[in-house]
């Protein structure tokens, strides 16, 4: 597989051993193509196993073996309400509440040995065991029939702070992306297009079988564009090989108002300094700092480098109709 790099960067893995399985993939109705990753008790297991505080740190990072392991960021704690309209171009987010539990990274390994990192968030669904996060950070263009084309051992980690998994991790039972990905057309431009969103199914903690939902909570998610002007708070994870200041440790947050992509009018972004890693990562409109909770209307696709723009920005993908088909199946399973 092509490594995608809208706002992820990868890194060489470490030896991937006991990982089990091929995965199956194929088209779906309504647009839909499904892969699934992490089905049994040992591909499960294998994969819990293999994202260890130190794989979880150096993901991202091009070459691992000379790469330092990046330092925790100790940011103190700061409980105080922010104000709900103020912008920011890029901080670490310290107010804990419920965004802090429900949004956190996603870690994959390419096909090609090179591990990556993303973001995602839980959402509300019948089946509370479904997260939202962009398309490339589980596939690039292709045949779908080709593992090549899929990234694997995918693992969410909500609330990820400093190598812990607070919350413990969720393996990745089923990743659903739109049909436009299944074409040899370049990957940036089915992004541009507007297809850039995916959803999936996790399976349960595996040390207690909790679902995702019951064990950190779900941000609420809708299916339309947030209007010119109407401000946004968005969060994610930029990683080691990210260039920004931040290398993976914690969680980061931007927020203003939103504009069209100059050179991608259906993506819609903010003044914010969030780069690789941060991809897939939520923008809530009607955020509530108080209680930390949202709803969902896009995830990070990529910066001004596709989309256009002097400013550095970061631009989402509109959760639409494509995405509300990825959602209506992944919430049945």
């Amino acid at each position: 597989m092509i490594r995608i790099r809208f706002l992820l960067v990868v890194a060489v893995a470490l030896p991937l051993a006991g990982v089990a399985g091929a995965a199956t993939a194929g088209p779906a109705p309504s647009g839909v193509t499904t892969r699934e990753d992490s089905v049994t008790a040992a591909q499960r297991k294998a994969v819990d196993v293999y994202w260890t505080p130190d794989r979880m740190r150096l993901a991202g990072a091009l070459v691992p073996e000379i790469t330092p392991i990046p330092p925790d960021d100790h940011t103190p704690d700061d409980h105080v309400v922010l104000p709900a309209r103020v912008p920011d171009t890029g901080s670490v987010w310290t107010h804990g509440t419920e965004v802090a539990a429900t949004v956190g990274r996603l870690f994959f390994t390419f096909s090609d040995g090179y591990d990556g990192s993303c973001s995602a968030t839980s959402v509300e669904a019948a089946n509370r065991s479904t997260i939202v996060t962009a398309a490339h950070c589980f596939r690039g263009t292709g045949d779908p029939a080709d593992p090549d084309t899929w990234n694997h051992n995918v693992y969410f980690v909500p609330g990820y702070r400093n190598g812990t998994k607070p919350y413990g991790g969720f393996s990745i039972r089923t990743m659903f992306t739109s049909a436009p990905w299944d074409t040899g057309t370049d990957s940036a431009d089915v992004a541009v297009a507007g297809f850039d969103a995916a959803v999936a199914t996790v399976n349960p903690r595996r040390a207690d079988g909790r679902r995702l939902a019951d064990a950190v909570g779900a941000q609420r998610i809708a299916f339309r564009a947030p209007a010119t002007g109407e401000f946004v708070h968005a969060f994610g994870y930029p990683h080691v090989q990210s260039g920004t200041r931040w290398l993976g440790a914690r969680m980061v947050h931007c927020a203003g108002p939103v504009r069209s992509g100059p050179q991608a009018p259906l993506l819609y972004g903010m003044p914010c300094e969030m780069a690789h890693g941060a991809s897939g990562g939520p923008h809530f409109a009607a955020f509530d700092p108080a209680t930390g909770r949202g709803t969902v209307v896009g995830v990070t696709t990529t910066g001004s480098d596709l989309a256009g723009g002097a400013e550095e920005r970061s631009y989402a993908t509109r959760l639409g109709a494509a995405a509300r088909t990825l959602y209506d199946r992944a919430g049945r399973r």
